[in-house]
This record gives C-alpha cells, structure tokens and sequence, in this order.
C-alpha cells in the first residue's frame, strides 16, 4: 500500500522536523526535501499530494532570500507557505505555534481539505512497503549488517529477517564494554528466536588490550572505533557473496549531519562517513524513521519491549563509564553498578520517566571500612537526565528511598566499591556522558 505524503521544502526553518512530525502525527506521511529539488525529481517522489514552503530564519543565504524553483508553482501539486506566501500559493501561518497540537490543527485544513490526502500512514503500511522494497532491491542477494544491540540496529535486523529471511548476515561484536547481559540478549533474540543468521564474534581480551593503559577520552574512543571496524571487516572477508550493507541510519541523523540552510549538530558515522571505496551497496529501511516511529516500528515487528526501548548507549559502550585508563576491576564495577540501577529504576517506574541513566567508575579510590577494617575502594557515581534533545539536560530529583535502596544494593553487590554518589550538574555545564 502506498502512503499519501506531504513534502516540506526547507527555506531556512529550523523547524522542519516539528511539522514533518505533525504532519505524520495526523496520519500522513511527511519527508523533508531541499528547497532547489526540481519539478522532475518531486514528480520521482510517491503520492505526493501537498508542499509546504517552510521558510525561517536561516532563509538569508549569501546575502540573498533563497526560494523554491518557479517550477515548483505550476507542477499541479497544492503548495502552501509559512512566512512568505506569494500570490500563487496557501498562506498557513506567520511562524508556528509552539504546542504540538496547535501545530496540528493549523495543518488539518490544507493536508485533508486542500490536498486530499488519505490518513494511511501507519507501522502496519510502513513495515509492508518496506519489505517489498527489500526483497526488490535485494533480490537474491546477501546483505551484511553489524548489529550492536542497541534500537537502530536491532529494528533493522528484524526488519530485514521479516524480508529476507537468511539472507541477512547479522554480526555481532562483543567489545568487551556492553552492557551486563547484552550480548546474551542479542543472542537470545535474534539466533534463537528468530532464528537469524547471526556471527557471534567475543573481540573483548583484543579490544582490552589495545585500550590498556591509554586515559585520554578521545584516544580510547578512537581505539574502539578503529578496533571495531577492522573486526567487522575480518569478518565481512570471511563471508562470500555479500553485495548489501545495512544500516540503522534514521531520520534525526540525516537532519543534524546538515542541510543545504542547516549547519551541521554532529556528524555521525553512518551519513558521509563511510570509506569511499566500500564494496557494497546500502540497504537503509529506517532513513525517514524518526527514534519514537522506529521504537513503534520494532514492537509492530515483535521485538522485546526492553529491547525496542533500551537506553540510549554510547558507542564506545562503558568504555567511557570507566574514566580514565580502563581496568578490568572498574570495567566490572560499572557493568555490575549499571544492571543494578537499570533494575532498580524499572521496579520504581522510573524507567518510563527518565531519559537516560548510568554509572560511572572513576580512576581513583577513597577511604572506607569494610568489615571492620579500613578499606581503599572506588567510587560509583549516578547519573539520571532528562532531555527533549540532548543539546541540554535537567538532573531527575529522585526520592531518597530510591537511591538510598541502590546505594545499599551497590555497596553490598559490587566488588572493590565503597562510596555511592549521585550527580547534580546539569547540561551546561556538564555534558551527559562524562567522556
């Protein structure tokens, strides 16, 4: 089934992706397009119904107010503008409102009444198209993804498996820095479950090694990085036939590596940063996915509750959880502290209500008694955010019977600690991660 769309052209707003999300919040699917595409290429686009003219405060490019091709106006599509509308096209607004809804109901007339556009946007069409779109693009073919474990790539996978079925080689490396359970989890989930067709590569005493003894943040990030691509290419080399690579490349990533009116958020390594010469094709099912959709996308897929909505993780995993020069015995500690937290914010419900929570070990020791004897121990430190999009983070005030149950929890269950201390610094000053 094909879904309506709306295309939103970008005239320097910088908030495209609050109406692309609007748009699809009301049942229509929405994609974000540069302001110069040609008539012939929005033509290209599927069931294109509608065109809003989204203009901002970035539309000023070199000195001069940048606008759609002229082409544009006589293409036969219904177009509509916010903040300049000439002659020849629907004025929605000045500047949007701030609230969602209100965003919404603006919308209602021009997307349903103008447009005639049919509310067919939803997990159950999108997992369909996509698998018809896989198996046309795959054919009989072999597609390679790495899977991590985290949402992207796991919603990926299942996505692929549901097309594809054995053709889809998942490889999962265990660097040594996941989280407790997590590559058991993958396991679990995807080779016994659904039955994928899953290499299981255990990288850990390698990518310890290599990290030993190094301190430097930005050094261990690149160590894990480098480490990890090269383990992923061994083991692509000892496979035949593989022409596709998968990726869990989503919307927000497209949007932040920059537009042609945005400047870059951050880059990431999945948009531009691939080596030039890479032998295989992409398959990217998520690419218009924003992270809530995807996390819909995996529960319309069967995939476990704990696994579609897992924290957020950094890629070089608790190698920057355990400050400083990484050692076995923090490394531990953190893992250990970590699934101690995660369990207890779960039986309290503050798992639905915090953006993100971990532990940190860092690379010193305090005095204790332990036993009745002085002790020399480490201290675990909590960290519990909230953020709408991580550019700044508020601390989450959580009740005293909470913390002072995983202090006690922490203290008695984890080796070589014996300090528990929460963190009240908020983004700025402080970033999220400590590293």
């Amino acid at each position: 089934m094909k879904q309506d769309m709306i295309v939103i052209l970008d005239l320097g707003s910088t908030e495209n992706t609050v109406i692309a999300r609007a748009v699809r919040a009301l049942g229509v699917y929405s994609e974000i397009h540069p302001h110069d595409i040609t008539a012939e290429a929005l033509k290209e686009l599927p069931n294109v119904k509608g065109i809003i003219l989204n203009g901002g405060p970035n539309r000023m490019v070199d000195g001069e107010a940048i606008d759609v091709r002229e082409e544009i106006y006589s293409a036969g599509i219904p177009v509509a503008a916010v903040d300049h509308a000439p002659a020849k096209c629907e004025k929605l607004c000045e500047c949007w409102p701030e609230d969602e809804e209100a965003v919404k109901e603006l919308l209602k007339p021009f997307v349903f009444d103008t447009c005639k556009a049919e509310a067919n946007w939803n997990m159950k069409n999108f997992v369909e198209d996509q698998v018809d779109k896989i198996r046309k693009q795959v054919g009989d073919k072999k597609v390679l993804l790495a899977l991590s474990g985290g949402v992207d790539s796991s919603v990926v996978a299942a996505l692929l498996i549901k097309a594809i079925g054995k053709q889809l080689v998942c490889v999962h490396v265990n660097h040594g820095l996941m989280r407790k359970g997590e590559s058991e989890s993958v396991i679990e989930v995807f080779k016994n479950q659904l039955d994928a067709n899953l290499v299981y590569v255990d990288a850990s005493e390698r990518f310890l090694g290599k990290l030993a003894g190094v301190a430097d943040p930005e050094q261990k990030r690149k160590i894990i990085g480098a480490e990890f691509i090269r383990v992923f290419e061994e083991e692509a080399r000892k496979l035949e036939g593989i022409d596709f690579l998968a990726q869990g490349t989503i919307y927000p990533d497209i949007v932040e590596s920059g537009t042609k009116t945005a400047k870059v958020v951050k880059s990431h390594h999945n948009v531009g940063g691939l080596p030039e010469d890479l032998k295989f094709d992409l398959v990217e099912p998520l690419y218009y996915l924003f992270k809530d959709e995807v996390r819909a996308c995996g529960l319309e897929l069967g995939l476990p509750h704990d696994m579609v909505f897992r924290q957020p993780f950094p890629g070089p995993g608790l190698g920057v959880r355990c400050l400083g020069a990484i050692t076995r015995e923090r490394l531990e500690a953190v893992r250990e502290s970590d699934a101690i937290l995660r369990e207890e914010f779960a039986n309290a419900g503050l798992d639905k209500k915090v953006w993100q929570y971990f532990t940190a070990v860092p690379d010193f020791k305090s005095v204790g008694v332990r036993d009745n004897a002085r002790c020399f121990e480490y201290p675990v430190i909590i960290r519990a955010v909230n953020t709408i999009d991580a550019m700044s983070a508020s601390i989450e005030q959580i009740d005293w019977s909470v913390l002072i149950k995983i202090t006690d929890r922490i203290l008695k269950e984890v080796p070589n600690v014996n300090r528990v201390c929460y963190d009240l610094s908020p983004k700025p000053t402080a970033t999220i991660e400590f590293e």
